[in-house]
């Protein structure tokens, strides 16, 4: 089976082909008709895991769309051909933040922090009677839906759409420090409105075995309510987008080794602390830093792209600093990097250190909450060090460069994380009937 690939799209033919081969081998009366829900296409983690999910699903046979609530932006992916996009209409905000209240009354003492009282209200609620009306008259038999606004959402239009469509909610991130430890105050009053909604829902996923006990903590399921399912990371566009030339000059044969790092320009990556260590690393060795990743809009890239620029610069390392902003093809540069270093403060299942492992290159990566453990199995591919440790982060990495592991091994590894047994596994939470699995192309 084909998948997406995170920077380009399969030509229409081939998904009509697939989705035909698909239909052939399950049948009419198995193909199901299920929906992903997301806020955008943004070039995100979670957007890339998604659109991942949709391609795999549309080559088993089952009938896929896209639910949106905005359009792209700048750095924004491509949608296959083959799977529809439906983008939801919105109400005014502030009647968008009483909706959930007429969806579940019963919560509505839960609702008031995050829901009712902050002056920026949770995200998509003013597309929530929009997404009702489509979960009416779409006959979706699933949908599936991502990251704690879009879950409650999508449990809350199926109350008020009053339909049988089964509801997947999924978390991507861990939400001891997503939410519980957040400066925006409403964020801190999610995990309860979080445990009676997920509740509600037919199946909850997390993204890893950590992820699933950090849920089941903060927000108080019980732990066997929770799917653990990895990511759809690593499909058959790897080797060939791994392949593909790279312009950037420091990827030109017989230049010093590049340290890599891919991910959203925002404070979760903690990107001033692998700069720190770069520095450290720097001072011994001729090295250099390339940092792959914009914000959420223009602005905001700009404005970390400046901070990343004046934080090496006072360090001394400016000149061998480069953040290069969103890349379509980060596998390329994946494959002539010498480590990619993760410094996250948290995460889900951070994809970047699989692709990684998929292209032979080594990492290194925090040993935050929640996945890089599981990845990396204790450290036995790559090393794990302290959130926020620079000193330790900076040892990594040389002790990486000077003794890189085994590329056959860390492949290997990242064969636990393919597109079908992600598939697979959704589908079977989804429809345990069995009648589901289609046909593998």
């Amino acid at each position: 089976m084909s998948t997406i690939s995170p920077f380009s799209a399969p030509t229409e033919a081939a998904v009509s082909e697939r989705v035909a081969a698909g239909r052939r081998a399950i049948g009419t009366e198995a193909r199901r008709r299920i929906g992903l829900l997301l806020t955008d296409l943004n070039g995100g983690g979670i957007q890339k895991m998604m659109l991942a999910l949709a391609e795999g699903l549309t080559g088993r046979g089952h009938e896929v769309q896209l639910i949106l609530y905005e359009h792209a932006g700048p750095s924004g992916l491509q949608i296959p051909p083959g799977i529809p996009v439906h983008y939801l209409k919105p109400i005014p905000w502030l009647l968008g933040r009483l909706v959930p209240f007429r969806a579940d009354p019963a919560a509505s003492l839960r609702m008031l922090l995050p829901v009712l009282l902050p002056w920026k209200p949770l995200r998509g609620l003013e597309f929530l009677p929009a997404l009702a009306g489509h979960l009416r008259h779409s006959h979706l038999d699933a949908l599936i839906s991502a990251a704690p606004n879009c879950n409650l959402e999508a449990v809350w239009a199926k109350r008020l759409a009053g339909v049988a469509t089964r509801i997947l909610v999924s978390e991507r991130s861990a939400p001891s420090e997503m939410l519980s430890k957040s400066r925006n105050w409403r964020s801190r009053f999610l995990p309860d409105l979080m445990n009676r909604t997920y509740q509600q829902a037919d199946v909850i996923v997390a993204v890893s075995q950590g992820l699933r006990d950090n849920l089941a903590a903060v927000a108080k399921i019980p732990s066997e309510r929770i799917h653990a399912i990895y990511n759809p990371v690593v499909g058959p566009e790897v080797l060939p987008a791994a392949a593909a030339p790279v312009t950037h000059p420091w990827f030109a044969p017989g230049q010093p080794p590049v340290i890599l790092a891919v991910g959203r320009l925002s404070a979760q990556k903690d990107y001033p602390s692998l700069i720190r260590a770069f520095a450290m690393v720097r001072a011994k060795r001729h090295v250099r830093l390339v940092i792959l990743g914009a914000g959420r809009h223009k602005d905001k890239t700009e404005q970390r792209q400046k901070e990343i620029a004046s934080l090496a610069g006072e360090l001394g390392v400016g000149q061998d600093v480069d953040a290069a902003g969103f890349s379509a093809n980060p596998y390329a540069y994946m494959a002539r990097s010498a480590v990619l270093a993760l410094s996250s403060l948290y995460e889900g299942l951070p994809a970047v250190l699989i692709q990684a492992m998929a292209c032979g290159c080594p990492v290194v990566s925090t040993d935050c909450p929640s996945g890089p453990r599981e990845i990396l199995e204790g450290g036995r591919y790559g090393p794990l060090v302290p959130v926020g440790d620079v000193p330790a982060l900076a040892a990594a990495i040389a002790s990486v460069l000077n003794s890189p592991p085994d590329k056959d091994l860390l492949r290997r590894r990242a064969q636990d994380f393919t597109v079908e047994k992600s598939v697979d596994a959704y589908l079977e939470a989804l429809f345990p009937d069995g009648e589901h699995r289609g046909a593998r192309s």
